[in-house]
């Protein structure tokens, strides 16, 4: 493999992608694609506002995210539309997942309670993502406003987000926080509990949800170490090479939302003020540090590397934006105006972005990419959908809402 090629992985593989096939370099995708043309990211930020590009991410997600048979998908147009959004058909996606595809198995001998065990497999028999990261539908259930009372109709009775919340509960082990595929366990958790809440595992352990909550953002910490001290260094940018917060499942941005999410309690802002400030700069500085790089793996990409580079650009600046308006809306954060202008200098990256994939034809034509390079093609489903959410945080003022004030200081 060619040095550009094994930067190209390496990229793609931060950010938990498949990598495209090197035997199939020079093949070129079906759609016409303009060269990419390199975006200046030290430029000074254009106060103008970039061309809407919400109304096309929306639609595509809706359209592709909406197909009952892919469970995966349905949690992302939840994602964007939160309980309102629908499967093809008309019903509620929620309905359709629980429905179709919980799982339960019998008690296991030898425990206290005796119950069944609810749970979702990883994928279907014919290879089709359900829940490919743990906690992932239940998180995504609690994220887009299921109260814990909500009952949803199975074939083996009603089941109560409760319920699941109580699953996750028992198959917690506090050796999971360093685990990077933790990250929608713990935001489930702490979308579920207050503080001070404590609960009984299935080993008969009591967890404290502080505790694994402050284990949590000391992972978080010592996972962007190298990259804060980079930021302090000056250093244009931090290489990618699957360290620390890159070894997490979309460059750890769930990760980081998991856990600064758990300051949408008064207390914990308070208490950690100082810790989430510095971690916010160590999000800000990613911007620049991971598009310069992306910038110069595409300038040199042979043709059949770009496409995947920029379903890459997508996930990161989508989730980045998602990441950012989230962390407003769970501390009370108000960007300063530099913090402010780095959010629209995201913006711009992202419409630049979404532009370079609409020249490939890259929004037409999935049922194509799919058949020829599926995973590439549900990366660009949940990033299309992770994207559009990223862009209505941050596209008019009112459109979401501070959870609450930002405590003194």
């Amino acid at each position: 493999m060619t040095m550009t090629a094994s930067l190209l992985v390496s990229l793609t593989l931060g950010l938990s992608a498949a990598a495209p096939d090197p035997a199939r370099a020079d093949e070129p995708w079906p759609a016409a694609m303009r060269s990419p043309r390199s975006a200046d990211l030290r430029r000074a930020p254009d106060t103008t506002p970039p061309p809407d590009i919400f109304p096309l991410l929306a639609s595509r997600c809706r359209q592709w995210a909406s197909e009952p048979a892919n469970p995966w998908a349905l949690a992302h147009g939840l994602v964007l539309d939160g309980r309102d959004f629908r499967a093809r058909g008309g019903q509620p996606a929620a309905n359709v997942i629980l429905a179709r595809y919980l799982r339960r198995a019998p008690p296991q001998p030898n425990t206290a309670p005796a119950r069944e065990r609810l749970f979702f497999d990883a994928r279907t028999p014919d290879g089709t993502p359900v829940e490919p990261h743990p906690a992932l539908q239940i998180k995504s259930l609690l994220r887009a406003g299921y109260p814990l009372s909500h009952r949803f109709d199975t074939p083996g009775g009603p089941v109560a987000v409760q319920a699941l919340v109580d699953q996750l509960k028992h198959d917690f082990r506090p050796a999971l926080v360093a685990n990077p595929e933790s990250a929608w366990t713990l935001d489930a958790l702490a979308l579920a509990l207050e503080p001070g809440a404590t609960f009984r595992n299935g080993e008969g352990a009591t967890v404290r949800i502080d505790a694994v909550m402050r284990s949590a953002l000391a992972a978080l910490e010592a996972a962007q170490a190298e990259l804060s001290a980079g930021m302090r260094a000056g250093q244009a940018q931090v290489p990618k090479r699957k360290q620390g917060i890159y070894a997490h499942p979309c460059g750890g941005l769930h990760y980081f939302q998991a856990v600064t999410g758990w300051a949408r309690h008064p207390s914990v802002r308070k208490a950690w003020r100082k810790r989430l400030d510095a971690q916010l700069e160590v999000l800000l500085y990613r911007l620049d540090s991971e598009g310069r790089q992306y910038e110069a793996a595409l300038a040199t990409a042979p043709f059949a590397y770009r496409l995947p580079l920029l379903v890459q650009m997508l996930k990161f600046q989508g989730h980045l934006l998602e990441t950012l308006g989230r962390y407003r809306d769970d501390t009370g954060w108000r960007p300063t105006r530099a913090q402010r202008q780095t959010v629209e200098r995201a913006r711009a990256a992202l419409e630049h972005t979404v532009r370079r994939l609409e020249d490939a034809g890259a929004f037409e034509d999935l049922p194509t990419l799919a058949a020829r390079q599926p995973q590439l093609a549900l990366d660009l489903v949940g990033d299309t959908c992770h994207a559009a959410r990223g862009e209505a945080l941050w596209r008019e003022a009112g459109l979401s809402v501070p959870a609450a004030p930002a405590p003194p200081r």
